[in-house]
C-alpha cells in the first residue's frame, strides 16, 4: 500500500489580497473568543505573507520582537498591535 505525504499547511501562503487578508482577520476575531494571542497569531500571518522585514520596517519594530510579539505564544501590547495594523493596512473599527 502506498503511504500518503502531507506538508505542513502555512495560511500565509494563501493570504494574496488586501481583501483575503482582512476577511482572515475578521473570521479569527470572531473565533478568538476573546483570546488575544489567537489574533495576535493571525495578525502574525498575514504580516508573514506581506513580508516580516516590510512591516517591521514600516511599524518601527525590529523583525526579531514582531516574530516574538505575533507568534501566538504571548499577548502583545496593545500599542504593537495599532503599530502592526497601520503597517498592513488594516483598520479595526467596532459596529453594534
Amino acid at each position: 500500500m502506498k503511504k500518503t505525504v502531507t506538508s505542513a499547511y502555512d495560511v500565509a501562503e494563501h493570504l494574496r489580497t488586501p481583501e483575503e487578508m482582512a476577511l482572515y482577520l475578521d473570521a479569527c476575531i470572531e473565533e478568538a473568543n476573546g483570546d488575544a494571542a489567537f489574533i495576535a497569531k493571525a495578525l502574525g500571518d498575514i504580516a508573514r505573507a506581506r513580508g516580516m522585514a516590510q512591516v517591521a520596517s514600516d511599524s518601527g519594530l525590529s523583525r526579531e520582537s514582531l516574530y516574538k510579539a505575533l507568534s501566538g505564544e504571548r499577548v502583545p501590547s496593545f500599542d504593537t498591535i495599532l503599530k502592526v495594523t497601520r503597517a498592513l493596512g488594516v483598520k479595526l473599527h467596532a459596529s453594534v
